[in-house]
């Protein structure tokens, strides 16, 4: 299954600083100018800038995903049931090891715990993929240089420190979530993320639990794309006698025989209607549907939709438990 290409969802969006946000670099400058910790830098369109790496905003999206299912499930395998396991324990180093011996692809992904499915372990490679995010030309960024000294809590003296670090405060950081071959709880797992990423449940960077690294989350577009598909009076799928509405949002399942599907534990049926027509993609070959904010199919209605499957999901595993 993993071998081929059946869907594919692109997130573009904006984060803004709601505050001082430093992802650090991870090695002093000889500049003595410049402050003891510094913002991650790199070149990009022709000059030097600072940036959000894209493997630092996985890895706070993976973890709160993780706190997402946890609420609702267990990183605990319940006995006697192997295909209910919601998040991996992140301390268990030996957690997925004996994944590893299995040679069965299918295999691997069912026993894999929901949030390994999306972010991948050590046996089965992830299906979400982040770009850097840049700043957003036009809009000039804010930086600034602060203070801080580490407090002793016995003693109350300066344990560390005076120390200084800079922040960026003001500016647009453009980025891209990429989704492939995914299911709609998925999708609708990533958008209870950005929302509480925009609520200011959790934050990315240096010192969060200090107020820093909050930011706000502006959606762009949005676009879902079959690449096996044809858009005729109807959405069919080349080479097979599957067909949908034009306005279909489709999850993996729905492109897999229903044995399938249940081989790997993908959800059948899985779509929702949505008021989106498909349309062909670029070179005329395959079908996609497009949410922005410029239209009444604004990106948090895609995301909207897609959350209904992942309720869907918990009210199955709640009946089934």
């Amino acid at each position: 299954m993993h071998k081929r290409y059946v869907n594919h969802c692109t997130l573009t969006l904006t984060l803004k600083p709601d505050g001082p946000v430093l992802i650090k670099s991870g090695k002093e400058g000889a500049d003595p100018t410049k402050p003891d910790m510094e913002f991650v830098e790199t070149y990009h369109r022709g000059g030097r800038t600072v940036y959000f790496p894209g493997s630092s905003l996985k890895g706070a999206i993976r973890a709160h995903a993780e706190r997402i299912v946890r609420t609702v499930g267990s990183d605990q395998r319940p006995e006697g049931d192997k295909f209910k396991l919601w998040a991996s324990d992140p301390l268990d180093q030996k957690a997925n090891q004996w994944l590893e011996k299995i040679q069965e692809s299918h295999r691997v992904y069912a026993l894999s715990s929901f949030t390994d499915q999306m972010f991948g372990n050590t046996a089965l490679a992830s299906r979400i993929r982040i770009e850097d995010a840049y700043p957003k030309p036009g809009a000039p960024l804010r930086l600034e240089e602060r203070n801080g000294v580490a407090i002793d809590r016995v003693f109350g003296s300066v344990a560390v420190g005076p120390f200084n670090y800079q922040v960026c405060v003001e500016g647009s950081f453009q980025t891209k979530i990429h989704l492939k071959n995914f299911t709609l709880a998925q999708l609708g797992l990533i958008g209870l993320v950005l929302r509480d990423l925009n609520e200011g449940w959790f934050g990315i960077g240096f010192a969060k639990s200090r107020g820093m690294g909050t930011v706000q989350v502006q959606y762009e577009s949005a676009v879902v794309e079959y690449p096996g598909c044809l858009v005729e009076d109807t959405l069919k799928l080349m080479g097979s006698n599957l067909s949908w509405p034009k306005g279909s949002l489709l999850g993996v399942g729905e492109f897999l025989t229903a044995d399938e599907a249940k081989k790997y534990g993908f959800p059948k049926p899985d779509r929702e209607a949505v008021p989106v027509g498909a349309e062909l993609m670029p070179l005329g070959f395959g079908a996609k549907l497009t949410w922005n904010q410029s239209t009444e199919a604004k990106v948090e209605h895609l995301l909207a939709t897609a959350v209904k499957a992942w309720a869907k999901l918990l009210q199955e595993g709640a009946k089934a438990s």
